[in-house]
């Protein structure tokens, strides 16, 4: 399943002339920050574990490229929000529908009960895997 995310992910930053890493900066900028709240490009730092540079260049593409809009905090001006803009939306959408029905049809052969335990089983892997960044020895 991952392999499969990774090879579409892949085929979208081909597609839009983005590296990889944008797209998991377009991600992040989706998902928001931990309280729900815009990203902002030094949680962006954190969380793709970049330079502040590697994150300005990074915002720079996908500004150019239409798929981000920068705003300013109202209450504070040096604050920088990270929002899609209505183009990179509308691509996303495009691109990313057929993984949104295929993921429909796969949920839709099996019951409640079934999808309960999956997602369960999920949720738990994703503690333990979780639980392990940061735990790596030394080589």
């Amino acid at each position: 399943m991952n392999a499969e995310f990774n090879r579409i992910t892949q085929e979208f930053a081909r597609a839009q002339n983005l590296h990889e890493t944008d797209v998991l900066a377009l991600v992040a900028i989706l998902d928001g920050d931990e309280h729900g709240g815009p990203m902002t490009p030094g949680r962006l730092r954190e969380r793709l574990n970049l330079t502040s540079g590697a994150v300005s260049a990074c915002l720079d593409r996908l500004e150019r490229s239409g798929h981000i809009r920068r705003t300013r905090d109202a209450a504070d001006r040096r604050v920088v929000h990270l929002h899609y803009a209505p183009h990179g939306t509308a691509v996303a959408r495009k691109f990313f529908r057929p993984l949104a029905e295929g993921t429909g049809a796969a949920c839709a052969r099996f019951d409640e009960a079934e999808l309960r335990t999956v997602m369960r089983w999920l949720l738990a892997l994703n503690e333990e895997l979780a639980a392990l960044r940061g735990t790596a020895p030394d080589l």
